[in-house]
């Protein structure tokens, strides 16, 4: 995936969530943590923050990525500020419905096909949820993840970039 000087970037780095309910921030805040952190992620990925504009992010996806890695917090059973990343294919996307002013990422990807798209290889970096109330700021279980999360990002942004093909097996 290397990239000639005036190409643009293959891998599209995306959190999403939406910040005025506090750990559902959880993506946004990693794209700002990367953003400022001094390190820059490779010129072959491209940060953005879609926030809660699932439709900016479906229409992004149509210009042709490589891959997708998105940030996220993930409801579940474990505790919270736990890291989970993990490979999403079709059959995990389902059918799930769009909301053209929400973001549902299943059902931002799942829509792609109908606007002319394809899911590209996909990574997920998932946080474990404390709180999803309505708040603005992450809890403290979940903001101490934001620097181990930023770093699963690098991780898997240079495994793709150094072997797209053998990323799911060693995420």
């Amino acid at each position: 995936m290397n990239r000639e000087p005036n190409q643009q970037p293959t891998i599209l780095v995306a959190g999403v969530g939406n910040i005025f309910l506090s750990d559902d921030g959880f993506g946004p805040e990693v794209v700002r943590y990367l953003a400022g952190d001094g390190e820059p992620l490779p010129s072959q990925a491209r940060l953005v923050d879609y926030g809660i504009r699932g439709m900016h992010l479906a229409y992004d996806l149509l210009e042709g990525y490589a891959a997708l890695v998105l940030i996220d917090a993930r409801p579940g059973p474990a505790a919270a500020g736990e890291l989970v990343v993990m490979e999403i294919g079709p059959d995990d996307v389902g059918g799930g419905e769009f909301d053209a002013h929400g973001m549902d990422p299943v059902a931002v990807l799942a829509t792609l096909p109908g606007i002319g798209g394809q899911l590209p290889p996909t990574y997920l970096v998932g946080c474990r949820p404390a709180e999803l109330a309505e708040g603005i700021g992450l809890t403290p279980a979940v903001q101490n993840a934001v620097p181990a999360a930023a770093d699963a990002v690098r991780r898997v942004v240079h495994q793709l970039i150094d072997d797209p093909h053998n990323v799911g097996e060693r995420v």
